[in-house]
C-alpha cells in the first residue's frame, strides 16, 4: 500500500466539495458548512445548485444546532465546472445518481482533477467504494472509502466502510471529522453491499413493499403499526417516499442483481410508481406510495424560535439576541425538521397570518425601547417594518382581526396594548396601565407586576364587540388576570382610564397567549406557571351555560406538563389547539381533554408565538 497515509495538508482551509445537489447531497454540504468548512456544490444542473443552496440558507440553524456552538457557520456556493470544483479540496464526497458507470468514470475523473492527497468519499447506499474503483491507479484506491450519510440533519449516523484498498489511518481522521460537525460516524469491519443498517433497513422495506404488491394492506396501516410497535415518528411507507422511490428502485436493483433475490418488490416499484413518475415527496403533485395531499388538506405551523436555547458557543452577545426565527412544519408530517423562513430576528414572540403574509412581533432587548412589528410573505420573503424601532417597547402577542383587517399586539414593558392597520398605519393604544418613561417602576422590578400593569397576550371577540388581553403578574406568581374591554373607545375616555374594563378571569399562575372561538363562545389561553394549574392550556365558556368541568376553577384544563407554553392557535376543522413552548415542542391538544399529541421537538428550539395556514 506504500507509505503511511497522512492527513490532507492545511485542510482546515481547503474546501469540502460535494458532487449532486440533490437530496442528500444538499444535507452533506450543510453539515460541513455548519462545521466551518467552506463549501462547493458540484451539479451540473443550475436548478439543482439553486435549490440546495437555497436549501442550505433556510436549514443551516438545524445543521448548526447538531454542532453544539463549538463552530462558526462556514461558507458555500455552487459550481458548474468539475475541475473548478475539485482544484483544491482536501476531501471530495460523490453522491450522483445510484448508476454504476457513472460512479465509475466519476471517480476516474476525480483522479485526475482533485489534488493527490484529497480524500475520495462516495456517499453510494447500494454499491461498495471497492466496485467503483476499476478506472483508477492502485495509489488512488488507498484514499478512497465509503461515507454513507443516513438523513441528516434528522438522522445523523454516518457509515464508513473501506474500499478493501482504504488506508487504515483514514478511518480516524475522517470521523472526528463527521464528529466536528455533530454527526455519528460509524466504520463497519469489513466491506459489505449495505454496509451495517441498510442491510438491515433492505430487508424491511422489501417486505413493506411485498405486503403493499400482493394486497395485503396499505402505507397508511404499515406505518401506524410500525410507529406504535416502536415508538417512531415515521413508518417504513413514509420513509421510501422521503428518500424517493427513484433512489428505492436503484439500490433495490444492486441488491437482486447482486444476492439473486426476487424482483418482485422491485417490479412493485418500477411498474406501478417510477415508470409514473410517483416518486413521493420529489413529486408533491404526484405522490408515491402515498398519493399526493389534496390541497388545503395540510396544515403549515408557522411559529416562532426566540433562540434562547441555542448553544452559546463563541457567539457574541449580539448575535445570541439576534438568533430568533420563523419556523414552518407540515402538522402531518410528524417528526419532521423545521425549515426556517426568516432567520436574524430579535426575540421574536407573537405571530398571525393574513392575507397571504405573516404577521410577528420582536421584542428587542427587554430593557430597551428597541422593539419592532414585521410583516412577510408566507414564503419569508418582502419583509416589511410595520412598527420600527423606538415606536414600541417590548413587543408580545399579536392577533389579527380579519373582519377589521387590524393587527393587535401588546408592549409588555411598554405598559400598552396597540391596534393599527395591516400595513402600520393608524397606530393607537388602545389600553395603557402606566407610563414606562415617567413610571419605571412599573417595568424594571418584577415584584410591581403583581399588580398587572404589564401586557402581554390578546385576542378579539367579534360576537362579544370586545378584546381580551393577559397581564400575566410575577413570574410563578399566580397573579396573572385576563381582562376585556369594548373594541370601541368609550366616549370621554382614554386608554388610560377607560371604564369599562372586566376582570374575566383572576389568580392565573401565569397566563400568556389567547385565542377566542367565537363560534362557541370559548376563550382559551396558555399559562406557563407553575404545576399543576400552569403549564397548562385552558378554555373558559363566555357564552351560554357554563359547563360543569368548569365550576371548581372557574375554567377547564384541557392540557397539561407543557414546558412553559405560549403560543397557541385553534384548528375548528380537525377540532384541536397547537400549542408552542419553550422547550422548543409544538403539541396538538384535544378539545376534550385527551392526551396531547407531539407534533415537533427542536434540540435547541425555545418556541414562543404559533400559528397555522392551511395548504
Amino acid at each position: 500500500m506504500g507509505s503511511k497515509w497522512s492527513p490532507p495538508a492545511d485542510y482546515k482551509t481547503r474546501p469540502v466539495v460535494v458532487l449532486g445537489g440533490g437530496v442528500l447531497g444538499r444535507r452533506i454540504a450543510a453539515c460541513f458548512v455548519a462545521a466551518g468548512y467552506h463549501v462547493r456544490i458540484r451539479d451540473p444542473s443550475e436548478q439543482s445548485r439553486t435549490a440546495a443552496i437555497a436549501y442550505i440558507k433556510e436549514n443551516i440553524s438545524s445543521f448548526l444546532a447538531l454542532t453544539n456552538g463549538r463552530t462558526k457557520e462556514g461558507t458555500y456556493e455552487g459550481v458548474e465546472d468539475l475541475t473548478t470544483a475539485v482544484k483544491d479540496a482536501w476531501i471530495v464526497f460523490e453522491a450522483v445518481p445510484e448508476i454504476l458507470s457513472l460512479k465509475e468514470s466519476t471517480f476516474a475523473e476525480l483522479e485526475r482533477t482533485a489534488p493527490a492527497d484529497c480524500i475520495l468519499a462516495t456517499n453510494s447506499s447500494s454499491f461498495k467504494s471497492g466496485d467503483l474503483l476499476g478506472k483508477v491507479q492502485e495509489a488512488t484506491k488507498a484514499r478512497v472509502l465509503n461515507t454513507h450519510f443516513m438523513m441528516p440533519p434528522q438522522a445523523i449516523v454516518v457509515e464508513l466502510m473501506t474500499s478493501g484498498h482504504t488506508a487504515p489511518e483514514i478511518f480516524p481522521f475522517v470521523e472526528a471529522r463527521h464528529r466536528e460537525a455533530g454527526l455519528h460516524p460509524v466504520t463497519a469491519l469489513k466491506e459489505s453491499s449495505g454496509f451495517i443498517f441498510n442491510r438491515i433497513w433492505a430487508a424491511i422495506k422489501r417486505e413493506c413493499l411485498s405486503v403493499l404488491a400482493e394486497g395485503v394492506s396499505t402505507p397508511e396501516v404499515i406505518d401506524s403499526i410500525w410507529k406504535e410497535q416502536y415508538g417512531s415518528a415515521v413508518g417504513p411507507c413514509e420513509m421510501m417516499d422521503g428518500v424517493g422511490l427513484d433512489t428505492v428502485e436503484h439500490i433495490e436493483q444492486h441488491y437482486v442483481e447482486e444476492r439473486k433475490i426476487s424482483r418482485a418488490p422491485l417490479e412493485y416499484v418500477q411498474q406501478n410508481f417510477v415508470a409514473n413518475g410517483r416518486l413521493g415527496l420529489k413529486t408533491p403533485d404526484k405522490g408515491g406510495l402515498y398519493p399526493p395531499p389534496k390541497p388545503g388538506t395540510q396544515t403549515k405551523l408557522l411559529f416562532l424560535n426566540v433562540g434562547l436555547n441555542e448553544p452559546l458557543g463563541q457567539k457574541s452577545s449580539s448575535e445570541y439576541m439576534h438568533g430568533g426565527e420563523v419556523l414552518s412544519v407540515i402538522a402531518e408530517h410528524s417528526g419532521g425538521r423545521a425549515t426556517a423562513l426568516i432567520s436574524g430576528q430579535a426575540l421574536p414572540d407573537g405571530i398571525d397570518t393574513f392575507d397571504g403574509r405573516i404577521y410577528w412581533t420582536n421584542m428587542g432587548v427587554p430593557s430597551e425601547n428597541d422593539g419592532t412589528v414585521q410583516s412577510a410573505k408566507l414564503d419569508g420573503s418582502d419583509i416589511k417594518t410595520l412598527v420600527p424601532v423606538g415606536e414600541v417597547h417590548t413587543p408580545k402577542q399579536c392577533h389579527v382581526d380579519r373582519e377589521g383587517k387590524k393587527l393587535y399586539f401588546c408592549d409588555r414593558e411598554g405598559l400598552r396594548v396597540f391596534r393599527c392597520n395591516l400595513d402600520g398605519s393608524e397606530r393607537e393604544v388602545i389600553i395603557q396601565t402606566g407610563d414606562w418613561k415617567t413610571e419605571p417602576e412599573k417595568v424594571k422590578d418584577q415584584r410591581n407586576w403583581s399588580v398587572s400593569f404589564t401586557c402581554v397576550g390578546v385576542t378579539i371577540s367579534r360576537r362579544l364587540n370586545k378584546f381580551f388581553w393577559t397581564q400575566k403578574g410575577s413570574p410563578k406568581g399566580s397573579e396573572g388576570r385576563i381582562f376585556s374591554a369594548s373594541l370601541e373607545l368609550p366616549n370621554g375616555s382614554t386608554s388610560s382610564n377607560r371604564p369599562d374594563i372586566e376582570v374575566v378571569q383572576e389568580h392565573l399562575p401565569e397566563c400568556i397567549d389567547l385565542e377566542m372561538d367565537d363560534e362557541a363562545g370559548v376563550l382559551y389561553w396558555t399559562d406557563r406557571g407553575e404545576v399543576p394549574l400552569g403549564n397548562t392550556l385552558n378554555r373558559k365558556q363566555l357564552i351560554g351555560e357554563t359547563p360543569a368541568a368548569e365550576k371548581t376553577l372557574g375554567r377547564q384544563i384541557i392540557a397539561q406538563g407543557l414546558g412553559e407554553g405560549i403560543g397557541l392557535k385553534l384548528d375548528k376543522a380537525l377540532n384541536c389547539v397547537y400549542v408552542a413552548d419553550m422547550a422548543g415542542r409544538v403539541w396538538k391538544c384535544s378539545l376534550d381533554g385527551g392526551l396531547k399529541e407531539k407534533i415537533h421537538e427542536g434540540p435547541t428550539g425555545c418556541y414562543t408565538g404559533l400559528t397555522f395556514v392551511k395548504v
